[in-house]
């Protein structure tokens, strides 16, 4: 395999939709006879600013194209977030003030730098060029697009065929994204698939500003931990890049074994021909679960490093394979001295300390089997005793507490 064959391949791992291979050929051939690297082009919505590993599907592939020699271009959007991303909403987005777009931007940075690489990176805010703009430039911009085009857009089509509200400013965000291309001379945007439509529309913009349009490369998007739903937060099926090396191990554990293959195509940087013998052993009958822990150590190891990937396959030996309480668990400490009931006070320390979000939460896992006291299963929390020394509180398969007076 040369090396343009190589990049494509590294490119198209895990795609859902691209450009036409012999476009792409055709790009890097023209880049490397110009001895320049790709602008790889990436806007940012600063509307939601936690990153989960769903998100960071498109910033894994911008790390691996980043390790090719390419560059990264991240725009952040202050100028479209006035606006709000209205993609797959049924409704008008409400608008960002330039405090909240600022703050969210920052957190933003802090997270997608633990993916990408800073050195290959520039950060732009479309403010830079779109503030720039007359009424004339504004309306040079609109002519671009008719509202038939505009219309073809799911989200758009439907609230207009539902008489729900759809406000001319809304029809900017797409072509205000397109416009970024053009601003930052793009020669490839990733997106999800998702974004198809504001992504296309860079292409067609730039042709008409007398450009190369850039190519475009679309990534799925990535089920949770459920196997079902898209990841997200709202329905607790995530793995959080900011989270601890134990948490993320166990939980990519957790995903059916259907799923193994995508995760190792999204959320890894292993290359595609590596990919290709996993699956074969898959096929041919190895245990999914052996594959399954190399694809956790992969996942953590891309956040925590080496140190943090061993703890945590420590941890999970410890805990699942061989039902033993690990070390260092939390300690909640209880007052007898104080007038609220021993296994009351467990429970608001619980809360208290951030494992829980309520007392009924903890409750629940009592209620459907998942709670021992020294190995004791218990039913009701209102059955946990006081007693000198210490006492191992399990919830759930894996939480473990140490309880002492």
């Amino acid at each position: 395999m040369n090396e343009i064959e190589n990049q494509i391949a590294i490119m198209l791992k895990g795609a859902a939709q691209h450009t036409e291979i012999h476009e792409i050929k055709e790009k890097l051939l023209k880049a490397s006879k110009e001895k320049r690297p790709l602008r790889i082009k990436l806007g940012l919505d600063p509307s939601a600013p936690d990153i989960h590993i769903g998100h960071s599907v498109v910033l894994r592939k911008i790390r691996q194209l980043q390790d090719l020699g390419h560059e990264a271009v991240i725009i952040i959007g202050d100028y479209t977030g006035m606006i709000g991303d209205p993609t797959g909403k049924s409704k008008t987005r409400k608008q960002l003030s330039k405090e909240e777009i600022a703050s969210n931007a920052n957190t933003y940075m802090e997270q997608i730098f633990k993916v990408i690489d800073r050195q290959r990176t520039q950060i732009h805010y479309n403010s830079e060029w779109l503030s720039k703009m007359n009424f004339g430039d504004v309306i040079e911009l609109a002519a671009k697009c008719t509202v038939a085009r505009m219309l073809e857009r799911d989200d758009f089509h439907n609230r207009y065929v539902n008489h729900l509200p759809l406000s001319v400013h809304e029809f900017f965000y797409p072509l205000m994204q397109a416009y970024d291309s053009v601003a930052v001379k793009a020669d490839i945007e990733l997106g999800g698939t998702d974004q198809t439509f504001n992504i296309l529309m860079g292409r067609n913009i730039q042709r008409d500003y007398g450009q190369e349009p850039q190519l475009t490369l679309f990534m799925p998007l990535l089920e949770g931990i459920d196997g079902v739903e898209k990841m997200s937060k709202s329905l607790g099926n995530y793995i959080g890049i900011s989270e601890e090396p134990e948490v993320i191990y166990e939980k990519v554990m957790k995903i059916p074994d259907s799923l193994i293959i995508k995760y190792y195509n999204l959320c890894t940087d292993v290359h595609p021909d590596e990919i290709k013998k996993l699956q074969r052993k898959l096929e041919e009958g190895s245990n999914p679960r052996d594959i399954k822990m190399m694809l956790a150590g992969e996942i953590t190891r891309l956040y925590h490093g080496q140190e943090g990937t061993e703890r945590a396959e420590k941890y999970f030996e410890t805990v699942f394979q061989k039902s033993q309480v690990p070390e260092n668990v939390p300690t909640i400490i209880v007052d007898p001295a104080f007038q609220a009931a021993y296994s009351e006070q467990v429970l608001q320390e619980l809360v208290k300390q951030g494992f829980y979000k309520s007392k009924n939460e903890i409750r629940r896992i009592f209620k459907q089997g998942g709670a021992y006291y020294d190995g004791e299963k218990l039913l009701d929390s209102k059955d946990i005793m006081p007693g000198e020394g210490e006492h191992i509180l399990k919830l759930g398969k894996s939480s473990f507490f140490k309880i002492c007076l």
